[in-house]
């Protein structure tokens, strides 16, 4: 099975950055100005045989479709990123981290119902989104998955099998305890559009797409362009063996350079 799957998080006002969402510089990247995603909806439409839709819908030619997710659970989601979609008949993916509900920039639990029976997917983006998932114990993760499926569970009145994987810190295991918590579809932020099975959850990948990214890229991406695909991948493969060999000190590091960078801007 092959689809396209875009990364996004929030969507602000120009500058705005303590609307919606964590409150960082490092969560600040993610989050694009309005008028910037609307050009990124509108380049996605132009696209001929691309059909936005979702994870719960089977795939049929499977290359055609692209679907949208949004991670984090903020408050965006419901104050203007739904109604972007729904203008052009589409919906997408929010994935919330569920302690963070009703808090300030984050979805209530009125808000995320509402999104659910306005035909958008709701899953978990873990409870407490660690800095470094795959890093946890195996009774973290049990909590990190179960815990935010059950509190969803009880918000909307039934299952949620769908969440995505914070910060790219998947692992074998991280897919195993999500499988165990009910997980059926589990987003990461690996650049591919191939999938693969782990006891019985479907690992999809995402092409993450952070504050600044043109319109251009976007699409060409959504189209199916090869060359921006594998040079978001090789990017990925590069951070990952940044991650992996700096631990801590990797995530020291990347929150001087993102605070500085949003000091400049």
């Amino acid at each position: 099975m092959k689809a396209l799957t875009l990364l996004y998080h929030d969507v602000v006002p120009p500058g705005d950055y303590r609307s919606s969402g964590f409150q960082s510089p490092d969560a600040n990247i993610y989050k694009l100005d309005r008028a910037d995603f609307d050009s990124h909806l509108t380049a996605i439409a132009a696209i001929t045989g691309r059909h936005v839709g979702l994870a719960v819908e089977a795939l049929d030619p499977p290359d055609t479709q692209l679907r949208l997710t949004f991670d984090d659970g903020g408050a965006s989601a419901y104050t203007c990123i739904a109604d972007m979609l729904e203008e052009r008949g589409w919906r997408g993916h929010f994935l919330v981290t569920t302690d963070y509900i009703s808090q300030p920039g984050f979805l209530s639990p009125a808000e995320i119902r509402a999104l659910q029976k306005r035909g958008h997917i709701i899953g978990s983006h873990s409870c407490s989104h660690p800095a470094r998932m795959a890093r946890c114990s195996a009774a973290e993760l049990d909590r990190e998955w179960r815990e935010s499926v059950a509190t969803l569970t009880a918000i909307l009145g039934e299952a949620v099998q769908v969440a995505s994987v914070p910060g790219g810190y998947f692992s074998h295991e991280v897919a195993c305890a999500a499988a165990q918590a009910g997980i059926h579809v589990l987003f990461n932020s690996e650049p591919m559009t191939g999938s693969r099975t782990v006891d019985g959850c479907m690992i999809l990948g995402r092409f993450s797409v952070q504050r600044g990214v043109p319109a251009e890229w976007v699409a060409a991406v959504a189209a199916g362009a090869a060359w921006p695909r594998f040079e978001a991948y090789l990017f990925w493969n590069l951070k990952k063996a940044l991650k992996n060999r700096g631990g801590t000190h990797w995530l020291e590091f990347r929150k001087r350079v993102l605070a500085k960078r949003t000091d400049a801007q």
